[in-house]
């Protein structure tokens, strides 16, 4: 009996294992979860649960603020922003176009991916940049009409070693 409680406990060990070495996925999209994304409107009500129902608790005022996408229900989507601060948004007001926001005062955007490169701009800590692709630990952004590389880890909106192309 104890050898059988034994294998049925090895097995549920390495079936959770496996499991959460999986990545998540929606139960509507059946994309990541979480996976970033942004707001596609200059005006974007977080309810505090998923329908019109649910009262607005605020507003996101700012088009392309990126935006953690933490599950799926139905037409909701439930986000977090950069400072934790979650609720419930319709998917018609979210965009898959990825942007990042600056979390390093007045970072160098290099010309290269390499930081003895020559420095294309620098960027305010809190600015909102257009994410083009990532390797390496580094990201191509544009901002303000300039492009350049900059170190992810100075980025918020992408996952650590996340690579876009």
């Amino acid at each position: 009996m104890i050898r059988y409680l034994t294998a049925i406990s090895l097995a549920l060990m390495v079936y959770v294992a496996t499991a959460s070495a999986e990545t998540l996925r929606g139960s509507v999209t059946n994309l990541p979860i979480p996976r970033f994304v942004s707001i596609k409107s200059d005006e974007c009500n977080v309810r505090r649960g998923p329908s019109l129902s649910h009262k607005i608790d605020w507003v996101f005022t700012r088009k392309g603020m990126p935006v953690e996408i933490t599950a799926e229900y139905g037409h909701w989507r439930r986000v977090r922003d950069r400072d934790g601060v979650g609720g419930w948004v319709h998917y018609s007001l979210l965009s898959g176009s990825r942007n990042v926001i600056i979390e390093e005062d007045m970072l160098s955007l290099h010309i290269r991916p390499n930081p003895d490169t020559q420095v294309a701009a620098r960027l305010e800590m809190g600015v909102i940049a257009r994410l083009n692709e990532c390797s390496e630990g580094w990201c191509r952004l544009t901002a303000g009409g300039y492009k350049g590389w900059a170190p992810q880890k100075a980025l918020w909106g992408i996952k650590e070693n996340e690579i876009v192309e």
